[in-house]
């Protein structure tokens, strides 16, 4: 049996390592093209070399479809309104029914549904794209996350949501300009959103701040492999936090870029560098290294496109979480099976929310469950009492999102008995 799991476990640590090494697909927002500085439409492109791989979604001329409430229908493809923002008085009674339709900032790939989610720009809607269909396919996950009043119908600008990203919990995570508002949405069949509220500076932001305009706003935001989102707003300012505390540390600036060159896109590229797009210049892409930060030009980059944002499902500091991963797992199992032996989850993956702990060769008495991400913040628990030798407890993750979790037995004493990761489907 400990043969069995420890070979289990190394199996899945390299699994682990492989996947992120594998080159990852790149989604960017770019302009339209007959209006550079209107970014409507969605690509498919190639940060190795910045070339555009290829065109998922035109605004003015792709057939789409959206689907509501299970069902799908044709959308309006009436391409005849107006396809800018010089006169918002016409248009704010209108019905929106393309869904880029006034432009957007903020995007993020789900990588286990294969969707490309975003905020329109002007409305704090979350939508997404369907990228298993071959026709453009369209949903809308829930309007007006923010609760602040509108302006003719539309967000103000410090309301709109202009960072976006999946993290490494599974949540999406999205964030308004002045960083006031970060909601947190599910992305399972019955989505689930929260507007978590502001970030706080950290004390050592001395002269810097997440929500000052002239530095902070725009951009885009990333999640790092250990729980972490990073925000890089479109001044090259860079902010480190967690979704639980909210306090937002600046790290630095980003330096090596054209003076002109607004940073409003960024992905992880396979190799951990972050790779930057700017909305407001045709300059091609730039990458970093996440620790000094200086960034330099993308070789053979394609410079016919600017992008507003871009998304793939590469984490920052990866290689360094699966390296941790690989020891701690290792170094844990050992330790746990000195104490049980034969415990174990199951079924492990969980189809829904529900699986069993076996309780075997423990020592009677209370423990506590203890369900986690993998950042170790705390989901919910339950507390058992043990009284056999063997003995099965069913636990039920409550409505947690899709992703990998850490299951946690503590004893009375406060003893770990017994920790194993666990995969909701």
């Amino acid at each position: 049996m400990k043969r069995t799991i420890l070979f289990a476990i190394i199996t899945f640590s390299s699994l682990s390592a492989a996947q992120a090494q594998k080159s990852s697909k790149v989604y960017a927002i770019t302009g339209k093209s007959n209006n550079n500085f209107f970014w409507a439409d969605i690509k498919q492109i190639d940060i190795n070399t910045g070339k555009v791989v290829k065109t998922l979604f035109e605004a003015d001329k792709t057939v789409f479809k959206t689907v509501q409430s299970g069902k799908s229908k044709v959308a309006n493809q009436d391409v005849t309104r107006p396809t800018d923002q010089s006169d918002k008085s016409k248009l704010a009674n209108q019905d929106v029914t393309r869904p880029t339709e006034f432009g957007v900032a903020a995007c993020a790939f789900d990588a286990r549904h294969n969707r490309l989610y975003f905020a329109p720009m002007h409305f704090a809607d979350i939508r997404f794209l369907n990228l298993d269909k071959e026709e453009a396919t369209f949903s809308t996950v829930r309007k007006n996350v923010i609760s602040t009043p509108v302006v003719n119908g539309y967000q103000t600008e410090e309301n709109q949501i202009t960072r976006m990203v999946i993290a490494a919990d599974g949540f999406g995570y999205a964030l308004t300009n002045d960083a006031n508002h970060l909601i947190r949405f599910s992305t399972g069949k019955n989505a689930i959103v929260d507007d978590l509220g502001s970030l706080i500076d950290a004390s050592s932001n001395t002269g810097f701040s997440v929500h000052n305009k002239c530095t902070s706003w725009g951009g885009d935001m990333l999640a790092d492999a250990f729980g972490k989102l990073v925000v890089i707003s479109a001044s090259h300012s860079v902010y480190t936090f967690d979704a639980l505390s909210k306090i937002a540390t600046y790290k630095g600036a980003i330096t090596g870029l054209p003076a002109n060159y607004t940073t409003n896109g960024a992905v992880v590229d396979d190799e951990g560098n972050i790779v930057l797009s700017s909305a407001n210049v045709f300059e091609g892409l730039y990458k970093c290294n996440y620790k000094d930060m200086v960034a330099v030009k993308v070789p053979g980059g394609d410079e016919t496109f600017n992008a507003s944002d871009l998304a793939n499902g590469n984490f920052l500091l990866q290689k360094e979480a699966d390296a941790a991963n690989k020891f701690d797992i290792t170094k844990q199992i050992l330790a746990d099976y000195t104490i049980a032996a034969e415990a174990k989850v199951y079924p492990n993956p969980a189809a829904g929310n529900q699986f069993n702990l076996l309780f075997e060769k423990q020592q009677p008495g209370k423990y506590t469950i203890l369900f986690t991400d993998l950042a170790g913040r705390a989901v919910s628990s339950k507390v058992v009492n043990i009284v056999t030798g063997m003995q099965t407890v069913a636990f039920n993750a409550g409505k947690s999102a899709r992703g990998t979790y850490l299951v946690k037995v503590i004893s009375e004493n406060k003893q770990v008995a017994f920790s194993e990761r666990v995969i909701l489907q």
